[in-house]
């Protein structure tokens, strides 16, 4: 690759890194967000082949991990189910940036008990599959039980949870808990078992298919829960269809002008061991670089807070390169692991 690419890339992913950390820098952001950031901070430090970079993540990691544990020094006295799950990102991430604090960490294991399966992930994945029935937050605010059609406060119709994302929700819940050590009811197997349930993959179709990015963050978010979140490289041979989907859906992101979703296709492409030089590779880091705000930052400038840390985030993944751990070791482990759940 020209050097002079190779220096292209590397500013536009310093550029993103350094957006991250002015948005960290601010308090609303970081109050809200500060889960999230932590965890952009510690995989990037964490799986980056260049080292600048990763020390360069680490460093501002730690500085922004240092100041969460200052700001939330033990649980609130009023807890729900949601933010043991928000500390429990924040506080393994600030672990892993090297900032530990066992006595949380213990209190968080002995709190989760608290809240049943059902209340963190919106069903038992034990019992039954993603349910179809789970209605989305109303515009008033309200939350609503499963199954109903219209609001309990305001009496609007609510819109469905597509499947898809009350799985792979899930998934990155139950996956963030078993590395951390806690429990919420529920083991990562007991999600892949539904696998099959969510093939086959519909695409895009026009602009018909309403569950079309559900369908794609929820093969993202198996590639990271199989992967270690970049960890390791994984074998198309442990996920032929989801391999083959994300391949031929590229373009589809692209033309969607979605920077979060075309960034984490490029990267669970490189995971299953395309090459820079792979025409779907250099496409999508084509679009990468030419689609960079002028702040340094990824997607739209009016997005929600979220959306613009996030698609910053995805942005930058798509255009780094991993250092990935062996590849035939863990190929085998994750191809083994999943016939043994999905022959339960």
């Amino acid at each position: 690759m020209p050097k002079s690419e190779i220096a292209k890339r590397e500013s536009a992913i310093q550029r993103g890194l350094m957006f991250i950390y002015d948005f960290a820098c601010e308090p609303n952001n970081f109050l809200e967000h500060g889960s999230g950031l932590l965890c952009c901070f510690e995989n990037i430090a964490t799986t980056a082949l260049d080292p600048k970079l990763r020390r360069t993540s680490f460093r501002l990691g730690r500085e922004k991990a240092l100041q969460w544990r200052a700001n939330c020094p033990s649980l609130p006295k009023k807890l729900d189910e949601g933010t043991i799950i928000d500390y429990m990102m924040a506080s393994d991430a600030a672990d892993r940036l090297g900032v530990p604090d066992p006595h949380l960490k213990q209190r968080l294991r002995e709190s989760a008990s608290r809240f049943s399966v059902n209340q963190y992930l919106d069903f038992d994945p034990a019992n039954e599959p993603p349910p179809t029935d789970l209605p989305e937050e109303c515009e008033c605010g309200a939350s609503n039980a499963r199954r109903r059609k219209r609001c309990g406060d305001c009496r609007k119709s609510l819109a469905i949870i597509s499947r898809y994302r009350v799985w792979y929700y899930a998934l990155s819940y139950v996956v963030g808990s078993e590395r951390y050590g806690i429990n919420l009811g529920a083991q990562s197997e007991d999600l892949l078992k539904w696998l099959p349930s969510l093939r086959p993959y519909r695409g895009r179709e026009n602009d018909t298919n309403d569950e079309f990015l559900d369908c794609v963050y929820a093969i993202t978010h198996l590639v990271y829960a199989l992967n270690d979140y970049n960890v390791f490289s994984l074998s198309p041979r442990a996920l032929p269809e989801e391999f083959t989907f994300l391949k031929e859906n590229l373009a589809e992101a692209i033309d969607m002008e979605d920077a979060d979703m075309v960034g984490e296709i490029v990267d669970c492409l490189k995971a299953f061991g395309l090459r820079d030089t792979n025409p779907l590779i250099r496409a999508g880091r084509e679009y990468l670089l030419d689609s960079q705000n002028a702040d340094g930052s990824w997607g739209e400038l009016d997005a929600d807070s979220y959306t613009r840390y996030h698609s910053t985030w995805t942005g930058i993944d798509g255009l780094r390169d991993f250092d990935w751990q062996p590849k035939l070791r863990r190929s085998g482990l994750v191809l083994l692991r999943i016939k043994k759940t999905l022959s339960l």
